[in-house]
């Protein structure tokens, strides 16, 4: 299957490549309708090319947050932050062109797909017909959640708008001055494209000793049941990835930022569809007990076949290739790195301690002269900070002092600016040391289980109140103990240890917000998230980015970057190209 996705992206690119507007591709990339047909390749890779438009699941986008800052001053996230965004600014979060692209793609591929010939054989005809036609609409709804995400917003008037559903192919004869539908349209045909790829799919691509009874109608044969829907097709999209789309369409329609009469998405409708992927995955007990360090060596190791570590729901593919370029990147001067993602103290202290209790409760037992001792086992895990000690380094210690070339602002754009280097994503095994590089192999997410958790507990507590659970079996309060359990928080030992803070809040639906929303901020930062959770929850926006340095006798907070935001940005602006050329097309509030 590896090399048949190899080939499908081969065949798209190669065809397509010259189509600027997939319009009116030049003379030597023509080919007729009726040669489309024949060829399998070039329909397939018509999808290809949509899943290559998918957005980076690590966008760095926490440069433009509170929970970190870069030391490259030119990076796009930086000037956004800090007082650059306008309507004009192209940024790694635009969505616009990249998304309708692959919509454009997938509609030609729906306008044809009922004229091509899979196979001789009717059976496996019906098959392929069906898979292909599944992961298009899933693909469909996946590109309208990102542009919804993106640029719902306000018109100047007050209407709650989404973007525009373009529903079929276009030609240079359509009408392209379409109005942006409402938000809840754009929701609805989210869930509709999402539900009918959930309708036409398997829940994953799993070899199976016989065909499941949703497919019995198109086959009764096995063999050609697994040939087409089977370990040859993982990595593609399936019917659990459309709930898990589904589940965040609902969060983000659910969400203080699209409060609005026309809107009619509740938490109890995110709950709802989040616990769907719950339940698919066993519910509580399908957390999986190594998720806090999905990126390890060990689990990356494990990976082969298509197959997902139990923590990953949908993912990269894996081709084993070694690299370094994440470590190069991130790893501080000291490991011959470039240190450019550097976590807040913000951040820092959202970690709360081993016990359990945020480090400014009076339980906690936090000490300001040593501020790393009995925290969050989760804060060495994804964050290196003075005095932290690399194991895979033969035991390094970090000295982020101002005689280090990791001291804070030594070493110009490759020295920490807040006292802190990002550890998570990392293989630490790497050695980017010009004299003796190791690269290692690695894989990137696209949706972990861990974010579909917290969800729904985000949800339920809403809905129903931290205990309550809508008839799922389990509540907000279950979910955020496991997580907090398999982190290691809580006091004393094996199964007597207890999480009294936790117990506290599971009394107060406000306190329990705040602990899902920091638990959310910990197990999910620096996986792009935190910019738009800040969004979509009305969060202060301007809230100043910290550090720590370290003097020589002790440690003192001090002030990094300041955050620039007007309270429109809430909500990203139409890209002022379209704007312009389309005077149907509703600017958001303030971006005029």
């Amino acid at each position: 299957m590896k090399k048949r996705l190899i080939l499908y992206y081969i065949a798209g690119a190669l065809t397509l490549a010259g189509c600027d507007d997939l319009f009116e591709p030049a003379i030597e990339n023509h080919m007729r309708v009726e040669q489309m047909y024949g060829d399998q390749d070039y329909m397939m890779g018509l999808l290809q090319a949509a899943y290559g438009r998918m957005p980076g699941y690590y966008d760095n986008s926490e440069y433009a947050t509170d929970d970190a800052v870069t030391n490259d001053m030119s990076n796009g996230f930086l000037q956004m932050a800090t007082g650059g965004w306008t309507n004009t600014t192209s940024t790694s979060l635009s969505r616009w062109n990249d998304c309708y692209n692959a919509i454009q793609y997938i509609h030609l591929y729906l306008l044809h797909e009922g004229n091509v010939t899979w196979s001789e054989d009717e059976e496996m005809h019906a098959l392929f017909k069906q898979r292909l036609e599944g992961e298009a609409y899933g693909l469909r709804g996946m590109f309208y959640f990102y542009l919804l995400r993106a640029y719902a917003g306000y018109s100047a008037d007050g209407e709650l708008l989404g973007v525009p559903l373009i529903l079929e192919y276009q030609t240079a004869q359509s009408d392209f001055n379409q109005p942006r539908a409402t938000f809840q349209a754009c929701v609805e045909q989210i869930n509709k494209d999402l539900r009918k790829a959930e309708e036409l799919l398997p829940d994953e691509y799993n070899d199976e000793s016989a065909v499941p009874d949703k497919f019995k109608n198109l086959t009764s044969d096995i063999s050609k049941f697994n040939n087409v829907m089977g370990s040859k097709a993982r990595l593609l999209f399936n019917g659990q990835i459309a709930r898990a789309f589904r589940a965040r369409t609902a969060l983000l329609a659910a969400s203080p930022l699209f409060q609005d009469a026309s809107n009619t998405t509740t938490w109890e409708d995110a709950a709802n569809a989040a616990a769907e992927v719950l339940d698919y995955n066993g519910g509580l007990g399908g957390l999986a007990a190594d998720g806090v360090t999905y990126y390890s060596a060990d689990i990356t190791k494990s990976i082969k076949d298509g197959i997902n570590p139990k923590e990953i729901l949908w993912r990269e593919n894996y081709t084993g290739d070694a690299s370094d370029s994440w470590e190069s990147d991130h790893f501080p001067p000291s490991l011959y790195g470039s240190g450019r993602m550097n976590p807040s103290q913000n951040l820092v202290d959202a970690f709360p301690m081993a016990n359990g209790y945020p480090i400014d409760a009076n339980e906690a037992g936090y000490s300001e002269s040593s501020p790393y001792t009995n925290r969050d086992p989760r804060l060495a895990q994804y964050i290196l900070y003075n005095g932290a000690v690399i194991a895979e380094k033969n035991n390094k210690t970090m000295n982020i002092v101002s005689s280090s070339s990791d001291g804070i602002n030594v070493t110009e754009e490759r020295s920490t600016r807040t006292g802190y280097y990002m550890k998570k994503r990392l293989r630490m095994d790497v050695n980017c040391n010009p004299a003796s590089e190791s690269p290692q192999p690695h894989y990137t997410p696209r949706i972990r289980y861990t974010e579909m958790y917290l969800a729904y507990a985000e949800a339920a507590n809403e809905a129903w109140g931290p205990k309550g659970n809508g008839g799922h079996g389990y509540s907000a309060y279950d979910v955020i103990k496991d997580i907090r359990k398999r982190a290691g928080l809580g006091q004393g030992d094996g199964s007597s240890k207890t999480d009294p803070y936790l117990e506290r809040c599971a009394n107060s639906q406000d306190q329990m917000r705040e602990l899902i929303r920091n638990e959310r901020r910990i197990e999910l930062c620096f996986e792009s998230f935190r910019f738009w959770d800040i969004r979509r929850w009305k969060l202060d926006m301007n809230e100043p980015v910290e550090g720590l340095q370290y003097t020589g006798t002790g440690y003192q907070r001090f002030q990094v970057e300041n955050r620039s935001y007007e309270d429109y940005m809430y909500y990203c602006p139409i890209p002022n190209s379209e704007v312009l050329k389309y005077n149907n097309l509703k600017q958001n509030r303030g971006w005029e």
